[in-house]
């Protein structure tokens, strides 16, 4: 899963952003950003591979107290310097980071296009820039978010900035985690506790469907609805290391807990391959299952009710074996 990291205080943003982003990278990215606002302007750096390569073009000498970054996994559209988060929109004053999947995204692309947004990537995280700055025009920066969001349908954990509203973060959370850290005089938004455990032990875990208000000097949450909400921050006594974990023992027995979770992750992801109907119509003679690692081993485990269930014989075979010999496969292959 992607990695998300929001600062706002009196520190410096750009070693903040991008120290919380390394402590982030055990969850596995193909690109990573950073989207700062500094001397009035939103200046934004993103950069495919590894977060030395975005570090390397990120001025030391930027200075900016506020700011978003990102490291990205791909889903929607290839793992490039285009496609990697943060992204604006049309005029350059917002800038969205995001995990999970936006299933709508396609639809309100289209409409968006219709009002003369013009996109940049084929990512679904850009939608939400865009949708944010339409439904901002007439409602302002807070309640067009709250309008925005409103209108998206997946799973999400969002965090955005604006030119124009250089005080705050806004976040929300629907099906993927987002945590807020709440330090003196400066607070924090992440994916996971490591990526701010080091200024702050005081966080609050957001629930589904709850947008947070995030300043330096305050937190406000409340429901998708606009019902404010009290909650009491909790003090987390783990180490970097047990943080890691989220409080497990191990990370076996983090990952055996996160089964649930990632089984619905995994078919909210692929939700149109699950609902298409004329893919499973189809009278497939075989299924062909192309997998690394762990994914192999779970490739096995679809072979197994594959083939009890379904009855269609299924092969497993090993992707970096795979592409090296003469498979046998037809158009009648499910691969």
């Amino acid at each position: 899963m992607c990695g998300i990291i929001g600062y706002i205080g009196n520190k410096n943003a750009r070693t903040i952003l991008l120290d919380g982003l390394k402590r982030l990278e055990y969850r596995g990215y193909d690109s990573a950003g950073i989207a700062l606002i500094t001397e009035n302007r939103l200046k934004v750096f993103k950069k495919a591979g590894k977060i030395s390569n975005l570090e390397s073009i990120v001025p030391q000498e930027l200075s900016s107290s506020v700011g978003i970054g990102h490291t990205r996994w791909a889903t929607h559209g290839k793992p490039d310097d285009v496609n990697a988060h943060r992204h604006t929109d049309c005029s350059g004053k917002l800038a969205v980071v995001h995990n999970g999947i936006i299933e709508n995204y396609q639809e309100l692309k289209k409409e968006l296009e219709k009002k003369g947004h013009r996109f940049s990537s084929s990512t679904d995280t850009e939608v939400i820039a865009h949708l944010l700055e339409e439904e901002a025009k007439n409602k302002g920066f807070v309640k067009g978010f709250f309008s925005a969001v409103s209108k998206l349908k997946g799973s999400f954990a969002i965090v955005a900035i604006s030119l124009e509203n250089p005080d705050r973060l806004l976040c929300a959370r629907k099906d993927s985690p987002l945590v807020i850290g709440i330090g003196e005089g400066e607070s924090f938004v992440a994916s996971d506790v490591p990526a701010f455990l080091q200024f702050t032990r005081k966080v609050v875990f957001l629930e589904d469907f709850q947008i947070a208000i995030v300043k330096k000097d305050s937190v406000e949450i409340y429901e998708f609805s606009g019902k404010r909400i009290n909650f009491s921050p909790v003090v987390v006594q783990w180490n970097l290391a047990q943080a890691e974990k989220a409080g497990f023992k191990h990370f076996m027995l983090k990952e055996i807990y996160e089964q649930p979770r990632a089984v619905a992750d995994t078919i909210s992801a692929n939700k149109e391959l699950f609902l298409k109907n004329d893919v499973f119509d189809k009278n497939f003679n075989k299924i062909q299952i192309v997998a690394c690692g762990t994914s192999y081993y779970a490739g096995l485990v679809g072979k197994f009710y594959f083939e009890t269930f379904a009855r269609i014989p299924t092969e497993v075979d090993y992707a970096s074996e795979y592409r090296y010999r003469n498979p046998v496969v037809d158009k009648d292959t499910l691969v």
